[in-house]
């Protein structure tokens, strides 16, 4: 069911976190391909750095691993394997450390630490213990492990690549060291005992710049793609496990919600205080004033419990707001079609509103939902300069996706600290998305996404 407030303005052709179309910056504009670019970019150079220096910190990770790991199994009869043990898996956590570094100034790869070390006691066997029973412990050795035979490998294509094209490129310009230096006529590209072929003749000096050149071309995208191996490795075995990342985020959220809910508990009270309770102990003084002169000034009483009516009604009026703000009533009764036709017959721009959904999502996510169109609407009212917006709710698969559109002057951005920034901690708090894509000059389109949860 559709409720219209104005022309009708929704946008069928939906972006955002449900569609996997995320709002893009505007793409720099290069004179030059990027296949062209490639070769002289720093991120080939330094990617190339990355596969370069793995070989040699790999040989001696792995030369470390192995034989901690083998004295420390091959101690386990005495009491000294344990610790020993311990220590080969700790100084592996030192290593990954140093990668995880490597990686992210090279490779511009941020991978968070794992968890922490944490014994029960605080003594040296519960650490022991606490390292022997951290998954992050075991595949920082594995990583130690299965990272040389990949570095070798990759050392031997990249070099091999790298030099073989820009070799074979340049060719033309320093061919003539063979014949003043070396004696002979250039490259032997075939010799044997009777014929010699040489690379000497402005044909072959031309097909040899000519294949160095594909060379040079395709190098840098087999520098990315062996670097994407050892981003993956880095990542997967360095990293937090996604157990550990994900009670983080719990813990984040949880501590997101406790500060949303001190924050709401704070303004509710400050507006009882400051507004429908200063009016009330007004009115009660009003009325007691009234009530003395009832008998010697009707008249002036008449007036005053006149204007305490007056009172009276702006107290209601607050209290329904403020009970509004809370949770209103249209909310739990008809769903949040009706609830957001209601704010959007209060935005001071026309708003056209498309609920489709069938059934309601559960009571807090439905909640979260009609308090982010509230305040987007907010922002349309007060920041937008807009003459039209639009509202549209609908779900796909098991998560309630809301667009809301105007054509305002645009420039709204999470990272200002508005507003915005307020809702995505909202929305990440119940794994939530917030998405803006807000160019200069408009139009403004903000998709939330949450879970059903119905």
């Amino acid at each position: 069911m559709a409720t219209a407030y104005g022309p009708d303005t929704r946008n069928h052709h939906r972006t955002g976190a449900g569609s996997g179309d995320h709002p893009q910056a505007p793409r720099t504009r290069h004179l030059f391909p990027a296949v062209l670019r490639a070769p002289l970019e720093a991120r080939t150079y330094r990617e190339l750095a990355y596969l370069l220096l793995s070989l040699p910190i790999s040989v001696v990770l792995f030369s470390f691993a192995i034989t901690m790991t083998s004295l420390g199994l091959g101690m386990l009869i005495t009491f000294l394997g344990i610790p020993i043990l311990a220590a080969g898996l700790v100084m592996c956590r030192g290593f990954g450390a140093m990668e995880r570094g490597r990686a992210r100034g090279l490779l511009k790869l941020d991978v968070a630490d794992p968890e922490p070390l944490r014994g029960r006691t605080g003594g040296l066997m519960s650490w022991v213990g606490a390292v022997l029973k951290s998954g992050a412990s075991w595949r920082h050795l594995l990583y130690a492990v299965l990272h040389l035979p990949w570095a070798l490998f990759a050392f031997v294509i990249a070099l091999t690549f790298w030099s073989y094209g820009w070799a074979a490129f340049t060719y033309p310009l320093w061919h003539w060291v063979f014949p003043a230096y070396v004696g002979i006529d250039g490259i032997q590209l075939y010799g044997d005992r009777t014929h010699q072929v040489y690379l000497d003749s402005p044909f072959e000096l031309a097909v040899t710049g000519g294949v160095g050149l594909a060379l040079v071309l395709v190098t840098p995208w087999i520098i990315r793609g062996l670097a994407s191996v050892d981003r993956l490795m880095v990542a997967g075995l360095l990293g937090p496990s996604r157990l550990a990342t994900r009670v983080s985020e719990l813990e984040s959220d949880r501590g997101v919600v406790v500060d949303t809910a001190a924050a709401d508990l704070r303004r509710i009270e400050r507006d009882l205080h400051d507004g429908a309770q200063a009016r009330l102990v007004a009115l009660a003084m009003d009325l007691g004033l009234a009530k003395e002169k009832l008998t010697d000034d009707p008249e002036a009483a008449a007036r005053m419990v006149d204007e305490a009516h007056g009172e009276v009604k702006v107290a209601l009026q607050e209290l329904r707001d403020l009970a509004r703000g809370i949770h209103p009533a249209v909310l739990t009764d008809r769903g949040l079609d009706a609830a957001l036709s209601a704010i959007a017959s209060r935005c001071t721009v026309p708003v056209n509103v498309s609920v489709d959904l069938t059934s309601r999502p559960a009571q807090a996510i439905e909640g979260i939902a009609y308090f982010t169109v509230s305040e987007l609407l907010q922002n349309v009212s007060k920041h937008s300069h807009a003459t039209r917006a639009s509202i549209d709710v609908w779900r796909t698969a098991d998560r309630l996706m809301i667009q809301v559109t105007d054509n305002g002057r645009g420039g709204a951005d999470i990272a200002s600290g508005s507003g915005l920034a307020g809702l995505t901690e909202r929305l990440d708090a119940v794994d939530g998305v917030l998405v803006v894509g807000s160019p200069a000059g408009g139009p403004t389109t903000v998709t939330a996404e949450l879970p059903w949860r119905g």
